[in-house]
C-alpha cells in the first residue's frame, strides 16, 4: 500500500469511526446541551487527548501486548464497562438541571478528564488503534512516526465533528425554552423527559435538532421518539 493510498484508506476510516455514535457522541451532546459549549468543547479536548494516549501505547508497543495478552484486554473492557455504568448512574441520579440561559449550573468535575478516561476506556477506539491502526502504516516507514501522523488525522477529523455538534447543540437549545417544548419532570435530569410538540414560531427544518437535544438530555429515548412523531404530525 502506497503512502497516498494509506492516507486515504485510513482517513476514510477513521471519518467513519467518528460519525459512528457512541459514548464520545454522547457526551459532547449532553454536556453541551445541559453545561453549555465550553465545557462540551473541554470534554472534546479530553477525548482528543484520549486519542494520543491511545496512540502513544500503539507507538510504544503496548497496544501489541493488548492484543497478545487476553488477561490485559479483557482488563481494559471491564473497566470501561465499569466506567460506562458509572456515567449512566450520574446521569439518572444526578440532581435535575434547568436549561434556562439565566440559570447557573453547580460545576459538575473536570469535563477534560471525563472526556479523556472515557476515551481511554472506550473499547471501540481501543479495538480501531489496537487492530486497525497498523494496518494503515506501510512497509518500510517508521510505525511511532505513522501512529502519530495517523493519530493526528483521526484528532483533526474529531476536533471538526465535535464543534458541529455543539454549534448544532447552541443553534437548537433556544427550541428547549420556546412555548412549544416543556419538561415533565422526574425524581432525576437522567429521567426527565422534554416532550417535543409543535415548536411555536420555530422553523421546521430546526425541528430534528432539537429532537436530538431531547435524546441528549435522558436515556428514554422511546419517549423522545414519540414525541418527535408528534411533532411531524402536528400533534
Amino acid at each position: 500500500m502506497s503512502v497516498t493510498d494509506s492516507l486515504l484508506a485510513f482517513s476514510f476510516a477513521a471519518l467513519l469511526l467518528t460519525l459512528t455514535p457512541g459514548l464520545d457522541t454522547a457526551l459532547i451532546l449532553r454536556t453541551s446541551a445541559a453545561e453549555g459549549g465550553k465545557k462540551a468543547f473541554q470534554a472534546a479536548l479530553g477525548i482528543n487527548a484520549g486519542c494520543l494516549i491511545w496512540g502513544a501505547l500503539v507507538a510504544l508497543g503496548l497496544g501489541a501486548l493488548l492484543a497478545a495478552s487476553e488477561l490485559a484486554y479483557s482488563l481494559l473492557k471491564w473497566c470501561g464497562a465499569a466506567w460506562l455504568c458509572w456515567l449512566g448512574l450520574q446521569l439518572i441520579l444526578r440532581p435535575r438541571r434547568a436549561f434556562d440561559a439565566g440559570t447557573a449550573a453547580p460545576a459538575a468535575g473536570n469535563w477534560f478528564l471525563k472526556g479523556m478516561f472515557g476515551n481511554v476506556l472506550n473499547p471501540k477506539i481501543g479495538v480501531f488503534y489496537v487492530s486497525f491502526l497498523p494496518q494503515f502504516i506501510p512497509s518500510g516507514h517508521s510505525p511511532a512516526v505513522w501512529t502519530f501522523l495517523l493519530v493526528g488525522i483521526h484528532v483533526l477529523l474529531g476536533t471538526l465533528w465535535s464543534l458541529t455538534l455543539i454549534m448544532a447543540t447552541r443553534y437548537a437549545s433556544g427550541l428547549l425554552k420556546a412555548p412549544g417544548v416543556y419538561p415533565v419532570d422526574g425524581p432525576g435530569d437522567g429521567r426527565r423527559v422534554y416532550a417535543l410538540r409543535r415548536a411555536a414560531g420555530a422553523p421546521a427544518a430546526a425541528r430534528p435538532f432539537a429532537c436530538l437535544i431531547a435524546w441528549a438530555a435522558g436515556p428514554i429515548r422511546g419517549i423522545y421518539l414519540i414525541s418527535y412523531i408528534n411533532v411531524q404530525e402536528g400533534v
